[in-house]
């Protein structure tokens, strides 16, 4: 692989001019293994409720490389030491962080690649663009994977106040148009610190942070986990799980070769070798868009109506609930679509089906966000704010939703 001297500069809707750091940040950026994100959604299917949300994996991936320069910058400016080839290695495992994401983001991750997550297979782009590029990534990922000295530079990367999240929330909150997600990521920055070797917030900017919590958990309600976002995910992820039950009865299904692949194969965290990761790197949501829309006119009636109601916006009737769905409810549902459609049970529980989402805006537990009172003291920002509702958002709220037919009532 040879370095370009030639830096790039990107024009950014939400930050401006965002510049490239050296050369081999932009050839990473040029491999087709980051090419790649440009076909991958950064919100899923969020854009059939917020028709402005068509940005992308590639968007955000340099979105958040540019914070953490600016992060950087203000952290050396209060005498916290970060030599070039951590700053180097920081660029690289903040750009790299979501290469992993398959079609459409999420829903990859729950039916025909089973058991692995997007940061696995990032390590395994990660690793394998090491050898690519001689062994230049080696920080990078001993950054990423947090077995690095140095528990601060990881925190950038991977923490409940790191510079994924605060661009992720900027960058959504402007494309979806909501709002109440907008966060001060500049301000959030500048009050940055590092004691001991973790990452603090200094006292004054506890407000920022408060702002912030809150900022999370109204973009994961109203946008997240927005209830029509949820039917949709779950129909895309139910048509990838049926093509590739009716594919291995031995029925022709049309798809490009790389989806094929994952439709033939069960694929899980054990057995995603360099040969599946080849295969995925050409993988995108184009894959999946093309086949569902070919898929609309198969003759299994699962598959081909599924297709529709997805390509068409036709959605199921999707309900909310405090407390779990009634079994009696459920199967009330399940019996009037089983006799109106003549189908089998099990091809009914691609229609009638219930589920839960949880939102925790704060976790006190995990790598939690410390502020730095002017007495050079630390404390959890639950416990420094004097708003009542942030101890609030580090509770678990679970809410339960059933999905059917609309015109099965």
């Amino acid at each position: 692989m040879i370095n370009s001297r030639k830096l790039k500069i990107f024009n950014d809707p939400i930050y401006g001019f965002i510049t490239i750091p050296n050369g081999l940040i932009f050839d990473l950026i040029n491999h087709p293994y980051f090419q790649r994100l440009r076909r991958i959604s950064q919100m899923g299917l969020s854009y059939l409720v917020y028709p402005g949300a068509h940005h992308t994996r590639f968007h955000h991936a340099l979105g958040s490389m540019h914070l953490m320069q600016n992060a950087l910058q203000l952290l050396e400016y209060k005498g916290v030491e970060v030599s070039e080839e951590e700053k180097e290695g920081l660029y690289i495992a903040i750009l790299l962080h979501d290469i992993g994401h398959g079609p459409f983001s999420h829903a990859m991750e729950h039916s025909i690649v089973e058991s692995t997550d997007h940061e696995h297979i990032s390590l395994q782009f990660m690793e394998a663009l090491n050898e690519i590029f001689n062994g230049r990534l080696t920080l990078a990922i001993s950054i990423f994977k947090g077995e690095y000295e140095k528990r601060f530079l990881n925190q950038l990367v991977s923490s409940q106040l790191d510079m994924d999240r605060l661009d992720y929330l900027k960058r959504d909150s402007f494309y979806t148009g909501v709002a109440e997600g907008n966060i001060n990521s500049e301000r959030l920055i500048t009050m940055l610190n590092v004691v001991e070797g973790n990452l603090v917030v200094e006292e004054k900017g506890i407000y920022s942070v408060e702002k912030f919590l809150m900022a999370r958990r109204f973009m994961y309600w109203q946008v997240y986990l927005h209830k029509t976002g949820i039917v949709a995910e779950q129909l895309l992820i139910r048509i990838l799980k049926r093509a590739k039950e009716i594919m291995q009865e031995g029925q022709i299904v049309v798809c490009s070769n790389a989806l094929r692949y994952f439709m033939e194969h069960r694929v899980e965290k054990n057995n995603f070798n360099k040969e599946t990761l080849s295969v995925f790197s050409k993988l995108d949501d184009v894959d999946v868009l093309a086949a569902i829309k070919s898929w609309q006119d198969h003759t299994d009636f699962v598959l081909s109506t599924m297709c529709e109601m997805l390509i068409n916006r036709q959605f199921l009737k999707v309900k909310l609930k405090n407390s779990p769905i009634d079994k009696v409810v459920l199967k009330k549902h399940m019996d009037r679509v089983k006799v109106k459609y003549n189908l089998s049970d099990h091809e009914t529980t691609y229609f009638v089906f219930e589920g839960k989402i949880e939102n925790k805006a704060y976790d006190r537990h995990h790598q939690n966000i410390n502020i730095l009172r002017k007495n050079k003291k630390l404390i959890d920002v639950a416990k420094a704010s004097d708003q009542l509702n942030l101890k609030a958002l580090s509770k678990t709220v679970t809410k339960y939703y059933i999905c059917y037919p609309k015109d099965s009532v």
